[in-house]
């Protein structure tokens, strides 16, 4: 399982994001990124100085949202979705999306979902639920 640090994190996001503007060939994970990126405008000035963001914390005590974390998390997600792991996500996340009109703000709950069973996981020193994860999502989409 690959687990980059923070540095490799913010610099895949700069350099994905410094290529799209310069008009390079992006790899496919560079493109699922940048249409990420695309649809937060608000990341995308931090994402032209790379070392300034390597440099750059985000604490909840500042009371802003980590964008690279916030970015890793639709990477993340997007990911799982294609590949419908856990088991039923795919089917999971549709729903949501159709139920929310917005593939973008169901990938926000999702979140929500996912940092509750990664805090449930650790609070019991446990694996992570990925069946408990998908359910949550289910209730999600449910209303």
């Amino acid at each position: 399982m690959f687990n980059p640090s923070r540095e490799e994190v913010r610099r895949f996001f700069c350099e994905a994001w410094q290529k799209r503007v310069a008009g390079n060939v992006l790899t496919p994970l560079e493109a699922i990124a940048v249409d990420w990126i695309d649809q937060h405008p608000e990341y995308q000035s931090l994402l032209t100085d790379t070392e300034g963001a390597l440099a750059r914390d985000y604490t909840p005590e500042g009371g802003q949202t980590n964008p690279f974390l916030h970015l890793a998390m639709h990477l993340s997600i997007s990911e799982q979705v294609s590949i419908d792991q856990p088991p039923g996500i795919r089917a999971a996340y549709e729903a949501l999306s159709r139920r929310l009109d917005s593939p973008h703000e169901a990938q926000h709950q999702i979140m929500e979902a996912l940092g509750q069973m990664l805090w449930n996981a650790q609070r019991n020193g446990m694996p992570p639920d990925g069946q408990a994860y998908v359910d949550d999502i289910r209730r999600r989409a449910a209303g």
